[in-house]
């Protein structure tokens, strides 16, 4: 997906902050984003509300990569000083530590001012669907311990009800007869037209293990499923279940990258 500038009027810090804008002195009239590029705005915007001596919990995935890159570059310039770190995966702790942000963890910080991530799905109640990456259950540590959760998306995450995209809505579970736990998992939600899946990657279609060493089973919905503090429970209450990836009441705040700019939405 490509959008021409002239809809990024409102945006035009963000962008030029990204280097994906030139000022309006020299500015070519046909510049063209693409989806990353939305990415990289509405991840620049999040930044703005970084300040200097916050614990931050750092997101993961394609999104929110570009917000960690740019609390790197802010804290190369000196813009931003004494910041603390807390990574969701593996990926981005590395990302992070070759940015030279100083990191710890929650056992430490216990309370987090402020984190960045992406998302899956977004609701209209500010609701969410996280993990396709794999990342849910760290992610899921340090969002719930935030005072403020901003989530960066492009307009294709917004959906009517979590699982509508039709895509995956993500559960961990431990590796012990996970085939049980997936039966179980599908039937709970059978009258929504579930199918669970174990999830795999590469030519052989070995089951993809979290950094947790757990394994994921993705749910596909053909129907809402319903209520979702509902749905939560019964998902958590099933023994070889770890976490799932749906967010509740967690959103302080989502940022939006569409074709008409930047739309911020509050709790």
């Amino acid at each position: 997906m490509a959008i021409p500038y002239p809809h990024f009027i409102a945006t035009e810090k963000a962008a030029m902050d990204a280097g994906l804008l030139l000022p309006s002195s020299s500015r070519s009239p046909s510049v063209i984003f693409t989806q990353d590029d939305l990415k990289k705005i509405a991840a620049y915007k999040a930044v703005e509300y970084v300040e200097s001596g916050m614990v931050l919990g750092l997101g993961t995935g394609s999104t929110a990569k570009h917000a960690v890159n740019r609390i790197g570059e802010l804290l190369r310039q000196g813009k931003l000083k004494d910041i603390v770190g807390i990574p969701t995966s593996k990926i981005t702790h590395e990302q992070a530590l070759s940015l030279g942000i100083p990191l710890s963890d929650l056992d430490s910080h216990p309370v987090v001012d402020l984190a960045i991530d992406g998302a899956d799905e977004v609701d209209p109640f500010l609701n969410l669907v996280k993990g396709r990456g794999g990342s849910l259950l760290r992610e899921k540590m340090v969002e719930s311990a935030c005072k403020k959760f901003i989530v960066i998306v492009d307009e294709s995450k917004l959906v009517n009800y979590v699982g509508g995209s039709g895509l995956a809505m993500p559960v961990e579970v431990i590796r012990f007869c996970w085939k049980f736990t997936a039966e179980r998992l599908r039937k709970l939600f059978e009258e929504a037209g579930c199918v669970a899946k174990l999830r795999t990657f590469g030519e052989k279609e070995e089951p993809y293990v979290t950094d947790n060493g757990n394994f994921i089973v993705d749910l596909y919905f053909k129907r809402s499923f319903g209520d979702l503090k509902v749905a939560s429970d019964a998902i958590l209450q099933l023994a070889g279940v770890v976490e799932h990836g749906m967010f509740l009441d967690m959103a302080t705040t989502v940022i939006v990258a569409g074709e008409l700019g930047l739309t911020v939405k509050n709790k």
